[in-house]
């Protein structure tokens, strides 16, 4: 082979390769509806970076009971919060603003994503239940854990922070503050009393697809934590938080167009913790099919969560009616429905307790106590095969006609050797429906936040 003729192939094997580069990395357009999806790990797979091998599926039902009052308390305190909106503090004052998330939220699912140019990847905790996405950030003064990768804001090229007179920091209101030198400042508080402190920024935000794309989008706001108090993430190996909720600061509403305003997700049992669930966005977010049912997302003061009306709950054909929510505004929308919190609240005392009486006269199994005291109603099933037989059908009537149909694993849990409980604990004195995780399991939920509407239907969300 010639010189020339080297040179030529050396350039046309050097053009090939930016090419298959190019190919692989899709930029999402400013509006469309774009698709591809990532996938969810369970916070106790073997593959996550919080897996505690001494972990069972008691003692997560066990956790899981605090854990999802714990986050109902926190929903409510957010709905208490006054919604008036207010300009960044000048004198440095914030007020602390709460999410759910504790060392205890046994029901996290977390994911992959890469930040900044050069790219740090990072594994983060995802949040239906707030508005704020941040990481944490070098230099970082109080942070101990730390296995978990902390990004370099000064090394990437594409970093920016925010001016506390931007409109960006508006979104925050009375949660932030300015700094010495004018940028936007914020306090985010979580609900064990830990709080984070940082720099409300942009940076280029990056997903590996489960299709092999990687998929890009720049100028994403999230905020840069410099400052960690308390034990929540100083004892958790993860670097922060990506936000799914309504709020205008979440992940979702900053994609907006670019995914239709459309994402979805697909959940595996509780049970199968290393099998991976799967986030979804765009047109791989529609959701349809022969079994799918939609109901409308009913508008409220709070758009941090996603609000239902749930109508009915049927056991085995006798509807019972469930109420309006005072604490929800006392309108059409009574029920959150949440993918981190794990069992289903119900408020209304007489409601839980109608559900319960007639499962109960439905079930031809001797009951016991539970030993947790969570639950309201359970059974001895110890030499009992095929018990999940035994059980009736759960169905909930939510609003537009949709009737859903709960598999008995998501109806009912193990929660302890023999003891099968009804999946559904009281909200007590907190006073906030919420459909949890495990009833959630199984079904590909599409928000079409368009449309207003979400749809659930039937899939084997291990093996999608």
């Amino acid at each position: 082979m010639s010189i020339v003729s080297a040179s030529m192939a050396s350039s046309l094997a050097f053009l090939l390769l930016l090419a298959v580069s190019a190919a692989a990395l899709h930029h999402m357009p400013a509006s469309g509806n774009g698709g591809f999806s990532v996938d969810l790990i369970h916070r106790d797979s073997p593959k996550s970076p919080l897996h505690d091998p001494d972990s069972t599926p008691f003692s997560r039902i066990s956790a899981a009971a605090g854990s999802s009052r714990a986050r109902a308390a926190y929903f409510l305190s957010r709905i208490s919060m006054t919604s008036s909106s207010s300009s960044p503090n000048e004198d440095g004052a914030v007020t602390d603003f709460y999410s759910g998330i504790t060392p205890v939220n046994n029901s996290a699912y977390l994911m992959h994503l890469m930040l900044g140019t050069p790219e740090t990847e990072i594994v983060v905790v995802l949040d239906t239940g707030s508005d704020l996405n941040w990481v944490n950030c070098k230099p970082c003064h109080t942070c101990h854990h730390h296995n978990a990768a902390i990004f370099k804001p000064r090394a990437s090229s594409t970093y920016k922070a925010v001016s506390c007179h931007a409109d960006n920091c508006l979104l925050l209101e009375k949660h932030a503050s300015c700094t010495r030198t004018s940028k936007c400042q914020y306090r985010y508080g979580y609900g064990d009393g830990s709080v984070v402190e940082g720099l409300l920024s942009t940076e280029t935000l990056r997903f590996d697809s489960t299709g092999g794309h990687r998929v890009e989008f720049p100028m994403i706001r999230f905020g840069c934590t410099h400052r960690i108090k308390g034990t929540t993430f100083n004892q958790l190996a993860v670097s922060g938080i990506v936000s799914l909720g309504g709020g205008k600061l979440s992940l979702i509403r900053q994609l907006g167009s670019a995914i239709g305003s459309k994402f979805s997700y697909c959940l595996p049992s509780f049970l199968e913790t290393s099998a991976k669930g799967r986030l979804n966005f765009g047109s791989s977010a529609i959701v349809s099919g022969p079994n799918s049912v939609t109901t409308p997302l009913i508008p409220t003061n709070y758009d941090t969560f996603y609000v239902l009306h749930l109508e009915q709950i049927i056991v085995a054909g006798k509807a019972i009616a469930v109420k309006a929510s005072e604490k929800l505004g006392g309108g059409r929308g009574n029920i959150i429905i949440d993918s981190g919190t794990t069992l289903t609240l119900i408020d209304d005392a007489s409601t839980l307790k109608a559900v319960a009486r007639k499962v109960a006269r439905s079930t031809k199994l001797p009951q016991v106590k539970d030993p947790n005291e969570s639950f309201v109603l359970c059974f001895d099933v110890s030499g009992v095969k095929h018990y999940t037989k035994l059980f009736p059908e759960l169905t909930f009537r939510f609003s537009g006609g949709a009737s859903l149909v709960l598999p008995i694993e998501n109806a009912y849990v193990l929660a302890a050797e023999n003891t099968a409980c009804l999946g559904l604990i009281s909200s007590g004195d907190i006073g906030v429906n919420i459909f949890g995780n495990i009833a959630q399991q199984n079904f590909h939920i599409g928000y079409d936040l368009e449309s207003m509407k979400l749809t659930f239907a039937p899939a084997d969300c291990a093996n999608l």
